[in-house]
């Protein structure tokens, strides 16, 4: 100690200025290259030498499961050529536009709906419900103008105008149920009403479609009709708690129109068969759409991470599992989780009620905060009533961001997330929603470290080449 006291008193201010410029130069060093590791990786060089190394050392273990094996060139190739990065999809669970999103706007005097997002129905209307042939119909005359009104008072009044011309005119039963019902109730009643004439309709259509291509384009505007309304009735008896009846329906359609996968209705018969937790059906269900030609869906991925950890997470403990290691069933369902994770990784913060939800918008994006709104808005429930799913959940999810290649343009198990998506999701959900943004990686602590030890200690250089007298003096007290 005498040593150590006399030795501190010999000490001139040079001393402690070189001290400090030197420290502060090994340290600007190290935050430089932590940078450049960072911007190059992804990760930060000291927390993953920590983490790889240091860790197992003092005694903790991170049982991380082997990453599945990504997809080959070809098929890589393939999922980029059948998915453009930011098509705008209709999302198969959209509310109904007067007995919900109406309702909403009453209540708390919100929009929930953009206007990009009404009008991308407006053309999804035009596109599905419009043929050629209307000019042949007065009442689908009138529905063709009604379609693209912006006032929903003036479609309204051509629906009943259409109907004055023309008592089975489908389409303006349609309009009613979607905008003028007020209660789910009120909309089975049109739908039934469009079910009806729709029917007729269509029977119609098939006897003569193959006597002209106008024909054809009626047949195919008809059949549009009919799905959808069918569709639409068994989302208003899944909404009033009639599930095995909506199951039913939904199954009946998918048998009935094959072709039309396209719609997703699937999605729908999923989300009301987790509801009856006829969990074996769901997985039969996912058995045959959980396909990698096939665009996938947060429904689709999460649906079977959720599945897989009911297996596993009633006794799931992070302690326990840390000191024996992951089982054959565990790793099945931490992989299937980061499956989810990468392809949607807006979707856990809603699971885990880390952010609010809102309504979900009658468009989403596919992989982006939209479609993680859509989802986490009907399939939470179903999370929570299975015990510890989303413990699992919650202690797995975020080990997803360190087995996803940086940059990401490699990709890994889907096609390279596309940068896109923020602005799609700005103009899709409503203003007074806070968007989530992927990918925005967080600065990792060793780097806001560093940097404030560089800065630290260039201050104090100053500080000593400015005082010196007082900085010897500061320094010897501490």
């Amino acid at each position: 100690l005498l040593t150590v006291t006399v030795f501190l008193s010999t000490l001139t201010p040079k001393f402690y200025f070189a001290l400090t410029v030197t420290s502060s130069f090994i340290s600007g060093l190290i935050f430089v290259f932590e940078w450049w590791h960072f911007r190059k990786y992804g990760t930060s060089f000291i927390e993953q030498v920590s983490v790889s190394h240091l860790r197992p050392l003092i005694g903790g273990t991170e049982s991380s499961p082997p990453a599945p094996a990504a997809f080959s060139a070809a098929e890589s190739e393939t999922s980029r050529q059948n998915m453009p990065e930011c098509k705008v999809w209709r999302n198969p669970l959209n509310l109904f536009r007067g007995a919900e999103y109406s309702r909403y706007m009453w209540v708390t005097g919100k929009e929930p709906l953009t206007y990009y997002d009404m009008n991308l129905s407006a053309q999804d209307h035009q596109n599905f419900f419009t043929c050629d042939t209307d000019a042949l119909r007065p009442s689908d005359t009138v529905m063709q103008k009604a379609w693209r009104e912006r006032n929903p008072q003036a479609r309204i009044k051509a629906a009943y105008q259409a109907l004055e011309l023309n008592n089975d005119c489908a389409t303006a039963y349609v309009l009613l149920a979607e905008e003028e019902a007020t209660t789910i109730v009120d909309a089975e009643k049109y739908f039934k009403q469009a079910l009806k004439a729709g029917e007729m309709i269509y029977r119609k259509s098939q006897n003569c479609h193959s006597q002209s291509p106008q024909h054809e384009a009626q047949l195919r505007r008809d059949t549009n009709v009919l799905v959808y309304v069918k569709r639409r009735l068994a989302m208003c008896a899944r909404k009033l708690g009639r599930i095995r009846e909506a199951v039913k329906m939904m199954r009946d359609l998918m048998k009935e129109f094959p072709l039309l996968s396209m719609l997703n209705i699937h999605e729908n018969l999923l989300e009301a068969l987790l509801e009856l937790q006829a969990y074996a059906d769901a997985q039969a269900v996912l058995a045959k759409y959980d396909d990698i030609s096939l665009p996938k869906s947060a429904a689709i991925c999460y649906t079977a991470a959720l599945l897989k950890a009911r297996a596993v997470s009633e006794r799931f403990s992070p302690e326990t599992a840390s000191k024996r290691g992951l089982s054959t069933a565990e790793i099945n369902a931490v992989e299937a989780i980061h499956r989810a994770v990468e392809f949607n990784p807006h979707v856990p913060k809603y699971l885990l009620e880390m952010k609010s939800l809102v309504l979900p918008p009658e468009h989403i994006l596919k992989r982006g905060d939209s479609e993680a709104v859509a989802y986490a808005f009907f399939h939470l429930q179903h999370w929570k009533r299975i015990e510890g799913a989303l413990n699992l959940l919650h202690c797995t999810w975020e080990g997803t961001f360190r087995m996803i290649p940086y940059p990401l343009e490699k990709g890994h198990l889907f096609y390279p997330y596309p940068s896109c998506t923020e602005t799609a999701d700005r103009e899709l959900l409503p203003t007074f929603h806070e968007v989530s943004v992927y990918p925005q990686k967080e600065l990792p602590f060793f780097i806001h470290f560093t940097a404030g030890l560089c800065s630290f200690s260039a201050m104090l250089a100053l500080l000593t080449h400015q005082f010196p007298e007082l900085m010897v003096i500061f320094a010897k007290a501490v």
